[in-house]
């Protein structure tokens, strides 16, 4: 018997490589798996400009970043919601606090979300032709919406992020970490308190997902041998000046040192 439902993730036309030079633009879902890839060594820039919502705002952040060319770029649309500065016409990424009447609130059209994520793709791909996106839609839902219009607002999100995939099938795929949240982890108990974002256990039991569908078995082997380093060097010790924990720290730098000659991309910055 199945006591519940299993989200099917299709397989990609790539592998994640270990280190590998990755862009998150996106929701603070965005934040989450990215700072998760971090800790983990790849060499990810995390939402450069903040946290971006919406695909006009994602489209805004890709175009300013030029201090890494990326292989993997992970795109986490959260909301169709933009404003658009009354002055200017044109839609901000932040209201910097500055009075509400300065702005007018509007949705984007699917066609809209579609284009500008387009437009997203082509740049990337104009900087380096062998560029892979993995596209996304953050689960959290936006209460402020009222829980109807969240869910209209992620339903525009997911039509636009599926026209993309078929657009650019070669450099495109969905991961559908709404669908995860949503659907196999339906339990408040893997929510966070205020029963909206997803709690440490549901954004682990995410990375496993996409460990095992997008990474290739040397760089799940390389986080095999990076676990106990990685630990080793987050250690806090009770005494820092004995023998004993700098015999510790001494085995664990000759370890590393090991790490970094079997895998180049740890020597880089």
């Amino acid at each position: 018997m199945e006591f519940r439902t299993k989200v099917k993730i299709e397989k990609p036309n790539f592998e994640i490589a270990p280190c590998e030079k990755m862009l998150f633009v996106g929701s603070c879902f965005a934040d989450n798996i990215g700072k998760r890839f971090q800790k983990e060594r790849f060499h990810a820039v995390v939402n450069p400009d903040g946290v971006m919502y919406n695909p006009a705002s994602i489209l805004h952040t890709v175009s300013r970043f030029e201090d890494m060319i990326p292989s993997i770029v992970v795109l986490t649309l959260g909301t169709n919601h933009v404003y658009i500065l009354n002055e200017t016409g044109e839609i901000v990424d932040n209201c910097r606090k500055m009075p509400q009447h300065l702005f007018t609130e509007r949705e984007l059209s699917q066609e809209e979300c579609l284009q500008y994520l387009s437009d997203t793709v082509i740049m990337l791909k104009s900087r380096n032709k062998n560029v892979k996106v993995i596209v996304t839609v953050s689960p959290i839902r936006y209460a402020k919406y009222g829980y109807h219009g969240s869910q209209l607002s992620k339903s525009v999100l997911l039509l636009a992020a599926d026209d993309l995939v078929k657009l650019y099938p070669e450099i495109c795929t969905y991961f559908p970490a709404y669908e995860i949240l949503n659907d196999e982890l339906r339990d408040y108990r893997f929510y966070s308190a205020d029963m909206l974002h997803p709690s440490e256990q549901a954004i682990e039991y995410i990375w496993e997902t996409i460990k095992e569908n997008y990474f290739s078995e040397v760089t799940k082997q390389f986080l095999i041998e990076w676990k106990p380093i990685r630990e080793a060097l987050s250690h806090r010790p009770f005494n820092p000046d004995s023998q004993e924990y700098k015999d510790f720290i001494s085995l664990t730098m000759q370890k590393l040192e090991e790490m970094k000659k079997k895998y180049p991309g740890l020597n880089e910055e």
